[in-house]
């Protein structure tokens, strides 16, 4: 049987949340079920996306859904979609000059790279990037004054990548769209909530199967029919380099089916958890740690730890990945000195061993000291 051993590969210990590089979450046995039945059988595949997409669209309250094989493939494909306006032509030749109206507006604090710049996507799906306001403020009038003829649709990147502050809603960026009548799609690959932004008015919303949805490697667009008619015709096009399998459309779909049944874990669930590894991280010379909220508002809850002795964040980064297992953090704030650890995929086996290589690391930085 395949396992850590066969490709010499070090165990992994997943302290970051929901990330692509470390394969982003892990699935249930009952998607796995699904995948297994995926795989194990033959069907017509132009169907198969139809009816589930219908199928979740049911769940969600929405028009119609597509899936597709990743958010990142679904920021590309919307693009195409509302460009091609569905046209045949388009899709078998989505880059022709002949199509002029292709520039998608974004506010420039969401332009940002999330593990690839969300401009490359846009170029991908054959539109030009326009930024709107700057790099810490961006209005609905922003957005207003930068339409012009050549505008396919507005684009909002509703992620902790983000500038947060001094940032139009969705409700905002919604109103626009509305008075100029261009489409608005909604890149919301992490979040948890499946109806929000639909239901604000957005016309396209992209989700990551594998993050929020713990589904397997997978996205979704859902929306109104008629774009993701749009969207589903990129499959004779630029979609083809990006087809997802039978087996994880089917078990994408059972774990939304979960995701809206199950009880998620609450953030004060997570603050509790994480009251005995704050404190017990805080007795570590070298460390202070507090819990914190997510920078965008979700409900998730994670710790926040301090580098305050001679061994910089970085370098304790560096030390607990090199480890077997290897220990991923968040380190977008490693360069004020903090590291921090999201538990929603930790178990508490797993966080006695965070807290022990924390230890070691740290007492590893004293006896050099001394």
């Amino acid at each position: 049987m395949i396992g850590y051993e066969t490709f010499g590969l070090k165990e992994v210990i997943n302290a970051s949340g929901r990330m692509t590089i470390l394969g982003v979450s892990k699935v249930s046995e009952r998607v796995m079920e699904a995948q297994r039945f995926g795989g194990e059988h033959f069907f017509e595949m132009s169907e198969l996306m139809i009816q589930t997409g219908a199928y979740l669209a049911n769940l969600l309250k929405t028009e119609d859904a597509q899936i597709v094989s990743s958010a990142s493939a679904g920021i590309a494909q919307s693009v195409a979609a509302v460009i091609g306006e569905g046209s045949l032509y388009h899709a078998y030749h989505p880059y022709t000059e002949t199509i002029t109206k292709r520039e998608i507006l974004l506010p420039k604090g969401h332009n940002v790279d999330y593990g690839t710049p969300v401009e490359v996507m846009v170029n991908q799906g054959g539109g030009t990037v326009v930024e709107a306001g700057y790099a810490n403020m961006c209005t609905g009038e922003h957005l207003d004054m930068l339409v012009t003829p050549n505008t396919a649709a507005i684009l909002y990147i509703k992620s902790h990548h983000t500038v947060q502050k001094s940032m139009l809603n969705v409700e905002e960026a919604v109103a626009v769209a509305q008075k100029h009548q261009i489409p608005l799609i909604v890149d919301a690959a992490a979040e948890e909530d499946l109806f929000k932004y639909t239901q604000a008015g957005a016309d396209l919303v992209i989700y990551s199967g594998a993050k929020a949805i713990e589904g397997p490697s997978a996205g979704l667009v859902i929306g109104k029919k008629a774009y993701i008619d749009w969207v589903r015709l990129q499959g004779k096009g630029i979609a083809r380099a990006m087809k997802i399998g039978k087996d994880n459309v089917l078990g994408f779909t059972q774990a939304v089916i979960d995701y809206l049944a199950q009880e998620k874990e609450s953030g004060e669930a997570m603050k509790q958890r994480l009251l005995p590894f704050v404190s017990t991280v805080n007795l570590i010379p070298g460390l202070e740690a507090v819990i914190v909220q997510d920078g965008a508002g979700r409900d998730i809850y994670r710790a926040s730890v301090k580098a305050v002795g001679k061994k910089t964040a970085p370098a304790i980064i560096a030390e607990l990945k090199n480890a077997d297992p290897a220990i991923y953090t968040r380190e977008y704030q490693a360069n004020k000195g903090i590291i921090e650890f999201d538990v929603r995929s930790v178990n508490e086996t797993e966080m006695t061993k965070i807290v022990s290589r924390l230890q070691d690391i740290m007492n590893e930085g004293e006896n050099v000291c001394h």
